[in-house]
C-alpha cells in the first residue's frame, strides 16, 4: 500500500517540529533549526546555485537510470528466455551484484579519469545487475497458455509484445524502476562528491569539508524533496494508469 498524499501533510509537520524542538533543546552549530536551515536554502536559490546543481544532477540520474534500463531490461529478457544466454552471463552477473558500488567508481575514475563518461559508466554498471535480475525473473514467469493463444491467433511480433509480454512484465518493469530510481540518486551523489566539480554530491562534499551543517541539510532537503515530487507526480500516477491498461491488455488479448 502506497501512503495517500495526505499522510506528507501530516507525518511532515510532525518532524519539522521534533527538530525544532530538538535543535532548541541542544542549541548546537551541528543542528541547525529549521528557520537556519531555510535561510540558507533560500540563499542558494537566490544566487542560483541550488537550480544549477540540482538541475546537474538530475541530468545525470535521467542519462544513468535510460542507459541502465534499456541494457538491463534487454539483457534480463534474454537471459530469462534463452537458458544459453543465462549460463554464459550468470557469473558476471553475480560478479556485479557482490561488487562495492565505491571500489568500481574508485576504479572508473582511475582508469578513465575524473570525466563525465566514467562518472556515468560506474552509475549504469552499478544498477544494470539489478534491473537484469529482476527482469530475468519476469520472463521466467511468463505465462506459457497466453504464448500458445499468441501463436494461435497469429500474432505478429509488435502486438505479442504490446499484448503479451509487456503487461505480464509491467509488474516487474515497475520494480526495476523505483528500484533503480533509489539507488541512482545515492550513487549519482556519491559519483559527484568523488570525482565531478558540479551536482548536489559535490556541494554536500564543500559543506562537510567546513563543517556547515545547514549546507548539508538545506541541499540534502532540496534534493529529497525533487525526488518525491518525482514519486508522486510522475511514478505512482503512471503506476496506476499502466495497472489498468495491463488488466485491459490481457483481457482483450
Amino acid at each position: 500500500m502506497k501512503a495517500s498524499p495526505l499522510a506528507y501533510w501530516i507525518v511532515l509537520p510532525l518532524l519539522v517540529v521534533l527538530w525544532w524542538l530538538m535543535a532548541w533543546y541542544l542549541d548546537t552549530s551541528l543542528l541547525p533549526s529549521p528557520l537556519a536551515v531555510l535561510h540558507t536554502l533560500q540563499h542558494e536559490a537566490a544566487s542560483g546555485e541550488l537550480q544549477r546543481h540540482l538541475a546537474i544532477t538530475l541530468q545525470r540520474v535521467a542519462i544513468s537510470f535510460a542507459l541502465a534500463m534499456a541494457l538491463g531490461v534487454l539483457v534480463g529478457i534474454a537471459m530469462g528466455r534463452l537458458p544459453l544466454i543465462n549460463a554464459l552471463f550468470d557469473p558476471l552477473l553475480v560478479l556485479l551484484l557482490n561488487l562495492p558500488a565505491l571500489v568500481l567508481i574508485i576504479l572508473l575514475y582511475v582508469w578513465f579519469g575524473l570525466v563525465e563518461a566514467a562518472a556515468i559508466l560506474a552509475v549504469v554498471i552499478n544498477k544494470v545487475p539489478n534491473v537484469t535480475v529482476t527482469l530475468r525473473e519476469g520472463a521466467r514467469s511468463l505465462d506459457p497458455r497466453l504464448e500458445q493463444m499468441a501463436r494461435v491467433y497469429a500474432f505478429s511480433p509488435g502486438k505479442r509484445l504490446l499484448h503479451v509480454w509487456v503487461p505480464q512484465l509491467f509488474p516487474y518493469l515497475m520494480a526495476a524502476t523505483r528500484g533503480g530510481l533509489a539507488l541512482i540518486w545515492k550513487i549519482v551523489l556519491v559519483v559527484e562528491l568523488l570525482g565531478r566539480s558540479d551536482g548536489v554530491g559535490f556541494q554536500l562534499h564543500l559543506a562537510f569539508q567546513v563543517f556547515d551543517v545547514a549546507g548539508l541539510l538545506a541541499y540534502s532537503l532540496a534534493f529529497i524533496a525533487i525526488v518525491q515530487l518525482i514519486e508522486l507526480v510522475i511514478l505512482q500516477p503512471l503506476e496506476r494508469r499502466a495497472s489498468r491498461w495491463r488488466r485491459s491488455g490481457v483481457q482483450h488479448a
